[in-house]
């Protein structure tokens, strides 16, 4: 590590500069072209296929799979963009070792499945980088859409409704679009600007405007748009963090871990940033995940993740625990913040409590520990940034019914925005390409 590992408090520059770049590399570089075939030859293309029904767009894969083994990638990308159409993304981002690979019949019968996200990766690359484009505008409607939200969501939906040839106007609070994409992922995970090269991608079908900068209940209102627009979709996501509740929370040296990880993802040089030398990250999802393992590649010293239930209750999967693991997180669980302590203002420590289960409650045990640091990720959670505008909320969601349909005329609702989600990308997709799929049936009688 470079020189500066040692100093105190949050500073940059704690690394070489050619270790920034190795730290931040793909975290799984592609499959070249015979590394695609040797695995996609591993594949029994089951005729029930469990790893189909456990993937939330229901890519058919085995097709998928075969049309790789025929040398055959850009009709392997057409299969999967015909149900997820930032199938490119999802590839890089999804747990697949929850989802299609844990269904995999490999898995159940020798511990290793097919490595259906990296073929995924491959086949959707190849007709990207060949501006391959299976999907064409449908005949003009005359019917304009608003989209609130350039996410995963927003763009499934904007992109299956021009299909059926309606005109979209997406509106996004960001200087960019690409939502979680762009903004809420590890470095590591997406690289090169992929993220702005797939929202090029999905819009080039045509009939979709986006504009940046305009946000919802700043701009515009609910309201206005339903009255202008023949209908509206809103994939806005969740914008507000969750307080940690803990005394001393607002000293300095306590960020959101959204925050951070939307800086260091827009961030033109990853050695001007500053991390502390001692980090702590309150959660147990993939934000925490993504928080604690980029403040250690950043250079921070120490890294501890504390959770306040068991690591089978983590939102984060096993296998992102692990890799948290081998960048040198230590992760440590049944804890839950008390106090921030401080000392001149700053995070000097974190004093938390030991936690159990009582019946079906998580209660306090009256024991205590102190972790010594100086700076603090909240990563617990996120909260709808709005009052619903004149929808129903449940939960701190947007109510949705199984169309994607909310309590407000003309207005559908998906993603993490919107209740029945699993906050992954791939569910946002879904859920955003199905609403599409309801808009046009109200749309067109």
């Amino acid at each position: 590590m470079g020189e500066g590992i040692l100093k105190d408090g949050i500073a940059a520059g704690r690394l070489a500069e050619n270790q920034y770049v190795s730290n931040f590399a793909d975290l799984h570089p592609p499959f070249v072209e015979h590394e695609a075939f040797v695995e996609a030859d591993r594949c029994y293309f089951c005729y029930d296929a469990p790893c189909q029904t456990a993937c939330p767009t229901s890519i058919d894969i085995p097709l998928f799979i075969r049309e790789i083994l025929t040398d055959n990638p850009l009709g392997a990308a057409r299969t999967i963009f015909e149900q997820n159409i930032l199938g490119g993304m999802c590839a890089r981002v999804c747990p697949t070792e929850q989802l299609c690979e844990e269904a995999c019949v490999r898995e159940e019968a020798e511990g290793k499945p097919v490595k259906i996200g990296m073929l995924q990766r491959y086949a959707t690359d190849v007709a990207m980088a060949e501006g391959a484009q299976f999907f064409s505008r449908g005949a003009e409607t005359g019917r304009h859409v608003a989209i609130v939200g350039a996410g995963p969501a927003g763009l499934a939906c904007a992109h299956r409704l021009s299909m059926h040839g309606h005109t979209v106007t997406i509106f996004d609070a960001r200087p960019k679009p690409g939502g979680l994409n762009e903004y809420g992922i590890a470095f590591y995970k997406t690289i090169d600007g992929f993220a702005q090269r797939e929202v090029d991608y999905v819009t080039a079908i045509g009939g979709i405007t986006i504009e940046t900068g305009k946000a919802l209940g700043q701009d515009f209102s609910l309201a206005e748009l339903a009255g202008r627009y023949d209908a509206v979709f809103l994939g806005i996501g969740l914008g507000g963090v969750n307080a940690l509740r803990a005394e001393g929370e607002d000293a300095e040296g306590v960020d959101n871990a959204v925050d951070f990880i939307a800086t260091l993802r827009q961030a033109s040089d990853l050695g001007a940033l500053p991390i502390g030398r001692r980090v702590v990250v309150i959660g147990g999802g993939m934000t925490a995940i993504d928080a604690a393992v980029q403040s250690k590649l950043l250079g921070a010293e120490e890294v501890t993740m504390v959770y306040r239930r068991g690591r089978e209750q983590m939102g984060a999967s096993g296998f992102e625990q692990d890799l948290a693991a081998a960048k040198g997180v230590n992760i440590r669980n049944w804890l839950a913040p008390r106090r921030v302590l401080t000392a001149g203002g700053k995070v000097s420590g974190i004093e938390l409590g030991y936690m159990r289960v009582d019946g079906d409650r998580l209660v306090a045990t009256g024991e205590t520990a102190t972790i010594a640091c100086d700076q603090v990720f909240k990563a617990i959670g996120q909260m709808l940034a709005t009052d619903g505008e004149g929808v129903t909320l449940i939960g701190g969601k947007i109510e949705v019914d199984a169309e994607g349909r909310t309590s407000m005329p003309k207005v559908w609702a998906g993603g993490d925005c919107a209740t029945g989600g699993d906050d992954l990308t791939v569910t946002a997709v879904a859920e955003g390409r199905d609403a599409a799929e309801s808009i046009n049936r109200y749309l067109m009688g």
